[in-house]
């Protein structure tokens, strides 16, 4: 009874009975699982990554490696590359120099697209950050190796700009006027009692278009102007 014991029990616990893992990294998903399976081989996958330098859906890696020596019915783990990139979180660029804000792109997987110049005291730094011409904020989701557009500060001109008179006018028409004169729009405070921005009307500017000797104003192309909103648009006082 003990020799049957002893020479049965090899064959209740596989003694003996070794495979070769074969390699299955760089293959196809499916492909790979039902080679190891047919092989006698347990499938687990471990993990799933994004690598775009490879196809979706590939193994990348394997363990135990490939021609190692195991057990029959061993457990093999893949990590498999994921067929569709996952989105990533926008970075914050505004502020940052061009050449740093470039290499935050990289790390992030997204893609620099196209720079417009806009003059501006932060030289070399960006000042907006757009997709789709569009502005996004830092922390929203995009998708994995989106194109990034980016608005970069260059040298202020030597040359000056009238400042425009935008009283009376309403928001849109303001905001569209001070972009075509070379200049930025920075804060807009508007009253209590407008509901819609865009049809306000402009009612005070800093800085004024005139001095207190009714002297046309000048500034740099790029400095800011500042306006105050009211819901209806304020009569002018022609005696002043």
């Amino acid at each position: 009874m003990l020799i049957i014991f002893l020479g049965s029990l090899s064959w209740f616990t596989n003694h003996g009975a070794y495979l070769k893992v074969p390699m299955v990294k760089g293959r196809n998903a499916d492909e790979g699982i039902k080679l190891l399976e047919e092989k006698g081989f347990q499938v687990i996958i471990q993990d799933s990554i994004y690598v775009d330098s490879l196809p979706g859906n590939t193994i990348i890696k394997q363990l135990p490696e490939a021609d190692a020596t195991v057990k029959r019915n061993r457990e093999v783990f893949l990590t498999i590359n994921k067929a569709t990139p996952p989105p990533v979180s926008m970075p914050k660029l505004e502020g940052l120099s061009y050449r740093f804000a470039l290499d935050l792109l990289v790390k992030n997987h997204l893609i620099l697209g196209d720079t417009v110049m806009r003059p501006d005291f932060m030289k070399g730094s960006v000042l907006e950050q757009r997709l789709n011409g569009n502005k996004v904020e830092a922390g929203a989701p995009i998708p994995w190796g989106s194109k990034i557009d980016l608005v970069i500060g260059a040298a202020m001109p030597e040359t000056q700009v009238a400042v425009p008179d935008l009283l009376g006018m309403t928001y849109a028409d303001a905001r569209s006027t001070i972009e075509n004169a070379g200049l930025t729009l920075a804060a807009v405070i508007a009253q209590a009692n407008v509901t819609d921005t865009a049809s306000a009307f402009v009612y005070k500017q800093n800085p004024e278009p005139f001095d207190e000797e009714k002297k046309q104003v000048y500034i740099k192309p790029g400095q800011t102007i500042d306006l105050w909103l009211s819901k209806g648009r304020n009569t002018t006082d022609t005696i002043k």
